[in-house]
């Protein structure tokens, strides 16, 4: 059987994916784009229903096309989020194949290159970018046993308010996704428990302008990488009902009972941490501090922008701040659901290579790998701050696309002195 050949394999067809191709087909690099399912499939598959983006239309997009028929500050909702991407590789005629999954990744034994089994036959291929992205493994604690009797998903699973059981909710992480969900089950009448652990809390907008546009302005998205374990910071940021500041204490006082970070499980009681106040203190300080660099910019640069002291206001500390609940019987409770926010793992089980570090996660810089030929792309923290932005994917695969480029230039030098040379009489 003829083995199928190509110069670069990009494994994954979301936002990385279709980056890397519009960048390799400007550089004229021969490529190939596999994905199991279809093009931004976790987009729709694995969010739920009334999820939109976190920034707005204006800023969460490639530079090459704009969202469709939408206000530019509007938070685009989730499906026509997967959508753009759909139009994003028609437009660019990306050599993308859906429903192949990646089974293997091997080096070449005695020539360059890898062989890539996959469930449509093998492939060959000089190069391989993994850009699977890094929400492959929800993560649920083994904390509560199913025995507990309690429904538990992870928040990739959750989908609507009506598809829960009657009961109380206790939501378990509020980043974006654990606050967001809470927020929602509580407007549709849901009695819901928030475990806070430590986090960010950036103003949704300051001064006219959104919180994407000040973290620009000031710098913040070229952020250099963290240092290493630090990289995943929780943000609580929603584009949720046109776009807000996400307030916990303003939460509070609708009537959601707020808790400290969520420590263990015995017998039916949840044992809670002693940090709920401290939780919320350091992420009041996160927010204070970037609108006081917005107000030194808008000073320092003469810029005409609305004062905003509503953006200052504090909202009294509710009682489950005041009072906290530092163990908690989720049958007293009446909590029939637990949905834990508590993030992903990675799965490179299937890269047969020494590319990963003993956590089994990639070691690269900015998204070239430790194993020659190998590259990476959608990373959290891959370059900087904003790589885990849609348009910050684009710019990193701009750089893993010239690292390419400069690899096959030193292959076609080494080819071009393998010819044989003419005889000096000729």
């Amino acid at each position: 059987m003829q083995i199928e050949t190509t110069d670069t394999l990009v494994v994954g067809a979301g936002q990385a994916g279709i980056a890397m191709s519009e960048h390799l087909l400007a550089s004229g690099v021969p490529h190939l784009v596999l994905e199991r399912e279809r093009i931004a499939e976790r987009w729709r598959s694995a969010r739920w229903d009334s999820l939109v983006a976190n920034g707005p239309a204006w800023h969460d997009r490639f530079p090459g096309m704009e969202f469709p028929q939408a206000d530019p500050d509007a938070f685009i909702a989730k499906d026509k989020v997967a959508d753009y991407f759909v139009a994003y590789a028609e437009m660019l005629n990306a050599p993308v194949r859906c429903g192949v999954e990646v089974k293997e990744v091997r080096r070449n034994s005695g020539k360059p290159g890898f062989t890539v089994e996959t469930s449509k036959g093998v492939i060959e291929a000089q190069r391989v970018v993994v850009a699977t992205g890094p929400f492959q493994i929800p993560v649920i604690p083994p904390m509560i046993p199913e025995a507990a009797g309690i429904a538990q998903m992870h928040s990739s699973s959750y989908r609507n308010p009506e598809d829960l059981p009657e009961g109380a909710v206790l939501v378990i992480g509020a980043g974006s996704s654990g606050v967001q969900i809470a927020d929602e089950l509580m407007r549709a009448g849901k009695k819901v428990y928030l475990s806070v652990g430590p986090h960010d809390r950036p103003p949704r907008a300051y001064r006219g302008r959104d919180f994407c546009w000040w973290l620009g302005v000031l710098g913040k998205w070229d952020m250099a990488a963290p240092r290493p374990g630090t990289e995943h910071v929780t943000i609580a940021v929603s584009g949720a009902y046109g776009g807000q500041t996400i307030d916990f204490r303003k939460l509070g006082n609708q009537g959601m009972t707020l808790l400290g970070r969520t420590e263990g499980y015995e017998s039916g009681v949840l044992k809670l941490g002693q940090d709920l106040a401290q939780n919320i203190a350091n992420g009041d300080a996160n927010l204070y501090s970037l609108l006081d660099e917005a107000d030194a910019y808008v000073t320092r640069n003469g810029l005409d922008l609305p004062l905003d002291p509503e953006a200052r206001r504090r909202e009294p500390d509710p009682d489950c701040l005041t009072k906290p609940i530092l163990s908690l019987d989720l049958a007293e409770a009446g909590i029939t659901q637990v949905i834990w926010a508590t993030g992903f793992g990675v799965d490179y089980s299937w890269l047969k290579l020494d590319a990963l570090d003993e956590n089994g996660r990639p070691r690269h810089h900015r998204g070239v790998s430790v194993e020659p030929g190998i590259y990476f792309l959608g990373l959290p923290w891959q370059s900087r701050r904003g790589s885990s932005f849609i348009w910050g994917v684009w710019h990193d695969a701009k750089h893993v696309a010239e690292q390419i480029g400069i690899q096959r230039k030193y292959m076609d030098h080494h080819a071009e002195r393998s010819l044989p040379q003419r005889d000096a009489a000729e």
